[in-house]
């Protein structure tokens, strides 16, 4: 069955870095777009980074910008997000998230979230 299985949360000072993952599985991985979203308590969710099936092409937040980098690896079914520069703000759950659209059709796949906390 569809799996998203994010990993590499965790706590990290302001102004550290992480990597997240999030390994793919029962779905064909290379057909569809990945994105990075999260939430934090009380606010609504957000798109934080988005990639294109092949890898061609990414998109940020604003806020991000600067920041993040999403990457795919096709050949190991992963995404990853390497967040560097971080701030208190960042604070959430990130969600990892798989979608397409083919024919009218939308296919999306969402992960369990991996807690990411910026503290001192």
């Amino acid at each position: 069955q569809v799996q998203l299985v994010e990993s590499g949360g965790g706590l990290v000072q302001p102004g550290g870095s992480l990597r997240l993952s999030c390994a793919a599985s029962g779905f064909t991985f290379s057909y569809y777009a990945m994105n990075w979203y999260r939430q934090a308590p009380g606010k609504a969710r957000e798109l934080v980074a988005s990639i294109t099936s092949d890898g061609g092409s990414t998109n940020y937040a604003d806020s991000m910008k600067g920041r993040f980098t999403i990457s795919r690896d096709n050949a190991k079914n992963t995404v990853y997000l390497q967040m560097n520069s971080l701030r208190p703000e960042d604070t959430a759950v990130y969600y990892c998230n798989a979608r397409a659209v083919v024919s009218w059709t939308k296919y999306e796949y969402w992960g369990q979230g991996t807690q990411v906390t910026v503290s001192s």
